[in-house]
């Protein structure tokens, strides 16, 4: 008896139910199943690789509440704060920096979510935000590692639009390559070999490689720095290099390894505060316990409405209604603070100066205040917002004596006002003023 089947052109296929079923048919179907199994298996490693463990970051108590990981939360910014010096402390408050991204092809390692890259530029983003809200007479610039060079992806600028512009195009700064310190240092040092002696040069690098490609001997590059009073900061994503770390100790910046994401940007912003200045002595033999005061001249602007009829600005050739007069010149231009192109006069506003005398003089720490019985007639409500104050101590969960107040009161120690938590941290962090004393 013939086997039932098909004959398909010379070959014959057995349809049967027999267990050696042979299709000829069945690779291609194969090779196309295999690859969308190949397809699925990259896509559950993207998704994987998208999103991180959140639930990790807080941990609950024994009650099972949240509350002890938010007030140790709170409790870490507070002992940041106290351990700051409460006195007044000369700072630099024009200063310039520049910003040396590690554009090289380590960049892409995903230790940290999503890349090192994608996480390095958001987080520049937020930093260059607050630190022109900190430093608004400031100017940045911004410098790239890749490929054994160093580019200058941003002019130096006190917009801080212009300097987010520049590190806003991705496409731009894609990473490949290795790295190099010297080349990126010795371009940063000559866009700042121009400033004038009162203000402060910085270098702020964020390093994600263990090796660094230069052309020549970077201890002479440290030396140079050293002598042109340039102070160098790293924040390392991969581990500590002994070149990276002299380049911060002998020119006074701060260095640190990022362990995880949170930490890299606790380091970022540990950096907008502006630096104590260095004792220089005086040269009319003044002695080195007085440091040298410089004295320069600035001009506050007169500001154009809208309405204004349109006229040539300086800055930018274009012709503009809105903008600002030089006081010196009467040049116009679109932004302050800047210096003016035509006379030189550096502008501001008074705002911007105000703004820039909290490092100078910061507000006290409140001292958290444990009981009520050396208090007479205490106050029921916080002095800022009118909220009332816990009756009934609560219990430190996880934060008990690290400066926390178990009645949620801290009082100024200048005016003897008590505030609540949340104005305690937004006097301290955001209005740098005591709404009760003034200081």
């Amino acid at each position: 008896m013939a086997p039932a089947g098909r004959r398909i052109g010379d070959d014959f296929v057995d349809d049967s139910d027999s267990d050696v079923d042979v299709n000829l048919f069945d690779d291609d179907a194969s090779r196309t199943k295999g690859k969308g199994k190949g397809k699925a298996i990259d896509r559950r490693k993207k998704d994987k690789a998208s999103y991180t463990r959140s639930w990790d970051t807080v941990q609950e108590d024994e009650a099972g509440s949240l509350q002890g990981a938010v007030q140790d939360l709170i409790a870490r910014g507070r002992r940041r704060r106290l351990l700051a010096p409460a006195a007044a402390i000369r700072r630099t408050i024009i200063r310039h920096l520049v910003l040396v991204l590690d554009l090289s092809a380590s960049m892409m390692d995903r230790d940290m979510r999503p890349t090192r890259f994608d996480l390095m530029l958001s987080y520049a983003r937020e930093f260059i935000t607050e630190w022109f809200d900190q430093n608004p007479l400031g100017q940045i610039g911004v410098v790239g590692m890749r490929g054994g060079l160093g580019e200058r992806v941003g002019e130096m600028s006190g917009n801080p639009q212009d300097v987010l512009k520049a590190i806003s195009e991705r496409h731009k700064l894609e990473p490949n390559g290795e790295p190099s310190l010297q080349n990126a240092i010795e371009m940063a040092r000559s866009s700042m070999s121009h400033l004038p002696t009162h203000s402060s040069r910085e270098i702020l690098v964020i390093f994600g490689s263990l090796t660094t490609c230069d052309p020549g001997n970077i201890h002479d590059t440290l030396d140079e720095c050293g002598k042109d009073r340039i102070r160098i900061s790293i924040v390392a994503l991969a581990a500590e290099m002994k070149i990276c770390r002299d380049l911060c100790q002998k020119t006074g910046g701060q260095f640190g390894v990022a362990m995880n994401e949170g930490h890299f940007k606790d380091l970022l912003f540990e950096l907008i505060p502006p630096p104590a200045q260095r004792a220089v002595t005086r040269t009319g033999g003044g002695g080195g316990a007085n440091p040298a005061a410089d004295l320069m001249i600035m001009g506050f602007p007169m500001r154009l409405p809208d309405t204004s009829p349109p006229s040539l600005c300086v800055c930018h050739s274009q012709m503009k209604s809105e903008g600002f007069l030089c006081p010196r010149c009467l040049a116009k231009v679109c932004d302050v603070p800047t210096d003016c192109d035509i006379c030189g006069l550096m502008i501001v506003s008074s705002p911007h100066l105000a703004r820039s005398y909290h490092h100078l003089f910061p507000v006290k720490p409140y001292q958290a205040v444990m009981t009520l019985a050396d208090t007479p007639n205490p106050r029921n409500q916080c002095y800022g917002c009118a909220v009332a104050f816990r009756e009934i101590p609560s219990a430190m969960v996880g934060a008990s004596g690290e400066g926390m107040s178990p009645l949620g009161r801290y009082r100024c120690p200048e005016c003897a006002h008590d505030f609540c938590t949340d104005c305690d941290v937004f006097v301290h962090d955001v209005v740098h003023c005591c709404p009760g004393c003034g200081k």
